[in-house]
């Protein structure tokens, strides 16, 4: 174990492709611990999932009975340095990186780092910590040669 582990679950098949998907999101999941400011060991466990399964812990844990592409789950206490969980939807990832034109690769990894940084205490209720939060997020995505998100593409 590192200072920085991220465990991977997977209980939807359609993450098995792309080749390569599950390092790339693992870079991007330390690259956005690393940006955090924890300090100490920090570990993060990230839930590759379906959309079945965001819905219900969409409505179970937010009232919210639909799918969505990112949840997050903080750590109730840092024991031993676990920050928390991630889930991730495969079917609305998809849908969204294709509506935008992007790599499903580059949205996931983005859905990924978005996560941590909820983790991390970061949101997006107001726009000034949105602003916040999409500034950390374009910079860490950045490091990972990923396109700033929120740029409109021509």
């Amino acid at each position: 174990m590192s200072g920085r582990d991220i465990i991977f679950l997977m209980d939807d098949a359609k993450w098995k492709t792309p080749r390569g998907l599950r390092a790339r999101l693992s870079r991007a999941a330390a690259a956005a611990v690393a940006e955090t400011g924890w300090r100490g060991k920090s570990v993060v466990t990230v839930l590759l999932s379906s959309d079945a399964r965001l819905r219900i812990l969409n409505r179970d844990f937010r009232g919210r009975d639909k799918p969505t592409n990112v949840l997050s789950f903080p750590a109730a206490k840092n024991k031993d340095g676990y920050r928390g969980d991630i889930a991730i939807a495969h079917g609305v990832t998809a849908g969204e990186a294709k509506a935008a034109g992007k790599s499903f690769a580059d949205h996931a990894a983005h859905l990924v780092v978005h996560g941590v940084l909820h983790l991390a205490g970061h949101d997006h209720e107001r726009a000034r910590e949105a602003g916040r939060m999409e500034k950390l997020e374009v910079k860490i995505l950045g490091k990972l040669g990923i396109a700033n998100p929120y740029e409109a593409r021509v």
